[in-house]
């Protein structure tokens, strides 16, 4: 396992084929030269820091507060409707928006435990081929990867325990309240877009946007993923 995730946070590191299959050459003869490198270890390898990665960036989105309190992936009141937003503010119910956004997040939270698998199966099912594309592929090419190959089962996956996860916050109930207020307004357009949908792709969203970080800290910080090996490949004490 060691030699694996040595491989992985070296590989990643480089910027090319040729300056990785070096590395794997110098690997061999400060682990055992005697079990030289494999692609299926090396594959094995990548599949490993992943799923790490993965369990790391789903297990952030998933606790309390993971999106809500998450500048970077927090669900915003629907954009499409932000009239919406504006005018039960202007009507002095901006408390009432603020906690309809929390549940909105709350649900979102709920429904990214359910990820982790999804990902995992993927990762699991990658090909040796797939690996070294990876390896030799753009900054996010892990992410990429993954968002081909996980999107559409996360959307079916996720749409009814999105659905649930707001029912049970209460979000659908302060929504439909929110807009029955304002289509209640004279004058205004009545509105009624698909919060489950909404919520769906943005938390799908959050996820990926947490795992593209988890990879670029793979890709530009080895020493993140420290072990005993490490520091003795790389001089540390």
């Amino acid at each position: 396992m060691k030699i694996l995730f040595f491989v992985l946070a070296i590989a990643l590191s480089t910027t090319s084929f040729a300056q990785f299959d070096k590395i794997l050459n110098d690997a061999k003869k400060v682990l055992d030269p005697s079990k030289p490198l494999t692609s299926a270890e090396v594959s094995s390898g990548l599949k490993e820091a992943l799923i790490n990665g993965i369990t790391k960036g789903t297990d952030l989105t998933s606790k309390l507060d993971g999106y809500y309190k998450n500048p970077e992936i927090k669900i915003p009141f629907p954009p499409d409707v932000k009239k919406v937003e504006d005018k039960l503010r202007q009507l002095g119910m901006g408390k009432d928006v603020d906690k309809f956004v929390m549940t909105l997040n709350r649900g979102a939270e709920d429904a990214a435990k359910e990820a982790k698998p999804i990902f995992i199966s993927a990762i699991k099912q990658m090909t040796i081929d797939d690996a070294f594309s990876i390896l030799k592929g753009q900054p996010d090419a892990a992410t990429q990867f993954l968002k081909k190959t996980t999107t559409a089962q996360l959307k079916e996956k996720f749409k009814p325990i999105v659905q649930t996860s707001l029912d049970k916050v209460s979000a659908t109930k302060y929504y439909g309240e929110l807009v029955g207020n304002y289509n209640r307004v004279p004058f205004v357009s009545k509105v009624n877009p698909d919060l489950n949908e909404y919520a769906t792709d943005m938390a799908i969203q959050g996820l990926f946007t947490m795992i593209a970080k988890e990879e670029k800290s793979i890709r530009q910080d080895p020493a993140a993923r420290t072990t005993e090996l490490l520091k003795k490949v790389f001089g540390q004490k």
